[in-house]
């Protein structure tokens, strides 16, 4: 009979971190990013996925940062096998822009990752690799903050010239609905980010028979994952999907994806509208920004405008939302135990925006009864 293996007990103190890749150079040079601040801690560091199968049996990792390229297990292997060692892990898959590193990337977070960063060519002394440093430290934190959130755990303290930067714990939230009105929806207007390409698929399969207006879609997402999460909720909603392109009108039953490092913005009237792209400065940091599209979206369609915010980092939205409901609009949310980080979402049901805030796995069903009953959710 043999016994079971005793694993460390999970303590309050810094967010425990492991690093997976296969190159030593990127391992001690995203090792040194993540040290650098005083709330993350790498508790460990390996060259490839077998490695770091045998670590996370050992280890109470909070969060993983799995390269997809490794020889013996490469990350789309060793994924489901971390998960298994580690139950409730956030895993980020990290790879380089390719097609090919997209596609994988989509499938891992079908498969349970949490999210991802692309790296750059290089990591030394470029432009690119400074917005990858902050990307990869903040959705590490993100991640990190939600699941002790989750479990109720004390959050890691911080020296003085890192408070600044230290998310805050998250107390009850509490926030009031507004009514929800009898909607006629002619536009679906969806904003996510951190987790919103799973709940992006699941809402599609749900709505995708009954889809019988436009979709339109930011997700915080770089060119070419973009046209492949295009392809893959066409897939799942059985319906017509693609990035914007300037100009293109919108048809009934097909869903709009903005293009990485693109805002895109409606134009025109209800019955002719087009699609918009363009290069202007990110809002909230990003680009594409929810908060241009929702805002067009309130100009053109007022109060036959519904939008859904899902699981995502930051604001971005909150104020587009408070263009939609201010044109009459409706605007619901995903709720925080079913989001991966509940910023986004949060943000605008604790602004007083939503009429609804609902699981993932109820979204679905509710916009589809909104779509085909003309009237208020069930």
């Amino acid at each position: 009979m043999t016994s079971a293996v005793t694993r460390p007990k999970a303590e309050p103190g810094p967010y425990r971190v492991m690093v997976v890749d296969d190159s030593a150079v990127i391992r001690g040079i995203v090792t040194r990013w993540l040290e650098a601040d005083s709330s993350i801690a790498v508790i460990a560091s390996c060259a490839n996925g077998a490695q770091a199968v045998r670590k996370a049996e050992d280890q109470t990792c909070e969060v993983i940062v799995l390269d997809i390229e490794m020889p013996e297990m490469d990350g789309i292997t060793a994924l489901p096998k971390l998960i298994r060692a580690n139950p409730g892990v956030q895993i980020v898959m990290s790879s380089t822009l390719t097609r090919r590193n997209a596609d994988i990337s989509l499938r891992a977070l079908a498969m349970g990752a949490a999210d991802y960063v692309t790296k750059p060519e290089t990591l030394r002394g470029a432009a690119s690799a400074e917005d990858f440093r902050r990307e990869l430290v903040e959705k590490v934190k993100a991640l990190a903050l939600a699941k002790r959130n989750r479990a109720h755990q004390p959050l890691p303290s911080a020296r003085p010239e890192h408070q600044a930067t230290l998310p805050e714990a998250k107390a009850q939230h509490s926030f009031q609905l507004r009514p929800m009105p009898r909607i006629d929806p002619a536009i679906l207007a969806i904003g996510s980010s951190t987790g919103g390409p799973q709940a992006l698929l699941e809402v599609m399969r749900a709505i995708g028979p009954n889809l019988h207006v436009p979709v339109v879609i930011t997700q915080h997402m770089p060119a070419t994952f973009t046209s492949i999460l295009a392809e893959h909720l066409g897939n799942a909603a059985g319906k017509p999907a693609m990035e914007g392109k300037s100009g293109e009108v919108l048809k009934p039953g097909t869903i709009y994806v903005a293009p990485g490092g693109h805002h895109m913005e409606l134009a025109g009237d209800r019955g002719k509208t087009t699609i918009q792209l363009n290069d202007n400065p990110p809002e909230n940091y990003c680009r594409p920004s929810v908060d241009p599209l929702f805002r067009s979206v309130a100009h053109i369609f007022g109060s036959r405008a519904l939008a859904l915010i899902l699981t995502g980092m930051g604001s971005d939205g909150r104020e587009g939302s408070r263009s939609i409901v201010g044109a009459q609009g409706v605007v619901v949310a995903q709720d925080e135990a079913s989001s991966v980080v509940w910023g986004m979402p949060g943000a605008v049901a604790m602004a007083g925006l939503c009429s609804a805030v609902w699981s993932l796995d109820k979204i679905g069903p509710q916009i589809r009864s909104m779509l085909t009953g003309g009237g208020r959710a069930s």
